[in-house]
């Protein structure tokens, strides 16, 4: 089992969905004491299933260049750089590689990656390395607007989305923001894919053995325009 010992935040007080706050970049990316599990298993899936953890839409390449950049000149304490080598917390040293931006990123920090990119009026997913699925596809989601990728989500009501697509919207270079979720579940797995049509399986809310909250923050590329929506999946045990 991969497990943090606790979550970074106070999830005591819900907030109103869609439940977001300002903070600072220098904020942005996390190491903590699951970082070294993590990227194992971060390596093991890119390595093993590639295809299922990351896609990007040729349109979307410079947006990727941008985000690595944007990561590269934001690695919090326990990274280190001599030019394009990477020194990682868990002493594995990366080099980066222009032609792969997503797939670099997926093996230096813990935040899974989404680039939303506005189309015909919506924010579209058209890249991300999405290494710890909670209970959702990659294949199914890609290139779907911001309304498609929340259709199993029942809370996603037509009022919640206009407030989502307007905060897109007005995202600016520099004000990020961020929110968490909270879920109790069975299986620690930080992998856990599964189809919309596929039912996820009943969880006593009560009695499930670990919590699983992301920490999920919302950036906008400056030169691109993209937003980038990361994930720092945190599992503890209750």
């Amino acid at each position: 089992m991969i497990l943090q010992k606790r979550l970074p935040y106070d999830v005591s007080t819900p907030r109103r969905l869609p439940g977001v706050a300002p903070f600072d970049m220098a904020d942005w990316l996390q190491v903590d004491e699951a970082y070294a599990g993590q990227m194992a298993e971060r390596v093991r899936l890119l390595s093993e299933r590639r295809t299922d953890v990351l896609r990007l839409d040729p349109d979307a390449k410079a947006a990727a260049g941008e985000l690595l950049d944007l990561v590269l000149a934001h690695l919090p304490e326990g990274f280190s750089r001599e030019g394009e080598r990477i020194f990682c917390p868990d002493g594995r040293v990366v080099e980066a590689d222009r032609s792969d931006p997503l797939g670099t990123l997926g093996v230096i920090v813990q935040e899974d990656l989404c680039l939303m990119q506005p189309r015909d009026g919506v924010h579209v997913l058209t890249g991300a390395v999405l290494c710890f699925p909670a209970s959702w596809l990659l294949s199914e989601k890609f290139l779907r607007p911001l309304v498609g990728i929340h259709d199993p989500v029942k809370v996603y009501d037509e009022g919640l989305a206009k407030r989502v697509q307007r905060l897109f919207d007005g995202l600016q270079p520099g004000r990020p923001l961020w929110r968490y979720n909270l879920l109790n579940y069975d299986d620690p797995a930080l992998f856990q894919p599964r189809s919309e049509n596929a039912r996820r399986p009943e969880v006593d809310q009560e009695t499930a053995p670990f919590t699983r909250s992301e920490r999920q923050c919302l950036v906008r590329l400056p030169q691109t325009g993209a937003v980038v929506f990361s994930i720092h999946t945190y599992i503890v045990a209750r």
